[in-house]
């Protein structure tokens, strides 16, 4: 944890700007975008991955995903359509130990999207 990237974003070790953050969840823009809108939605527990969440987890997750929803909407994104990713361990993806909820859109999308 204390050599997490996101944690560090989090504690405001490393500076970064917020396109949304309360209590629970931080939001910013992914440093690799891949779409002309890629917010990385974050909680600010430490979860490792998906595979650790747990039931206590469930209003936090469905809170991310609200979050992403009223991102789009703001971030006009929302009309045409958006994607919503999970990438979940090294296979899947997954380069930093923290989960996260990719927000990528403003732009058609292809129907799979790859690691770089």
């Amino acid at each position: 944890m204390e050599n997490c990237v996101f944690c560090k974003i989090v504690n405001k070790e490393i500076p970064k700007e917020m396109v949304f953050e309360d209590e629970e969840i931080a939001a910013f823009e992914d440093i690799h975008p891949i779409a002309p809108v890629h917010i990385l939605i974050i909680p600010k527990k430490h979860i490792l991955t998906v595979d650790d969440l747990s039931e206590e987890d469930t209003e936090l997750i469905g809170k991310m995903i609200l979050v992403a929803q009223k991102l789009a909407r703001k971030l006009k994104t929302s009309d045409n359509g958006y994607k919503l990713l999970f990438r979940v361990k090294r296979w899947g993806g997954q380069e930093v130990n923290h989960i996260r909820l990719h927000l990528i859109g403003g732009a058609k999308l292809k129907e799979e999207i790859r690691p770089a």
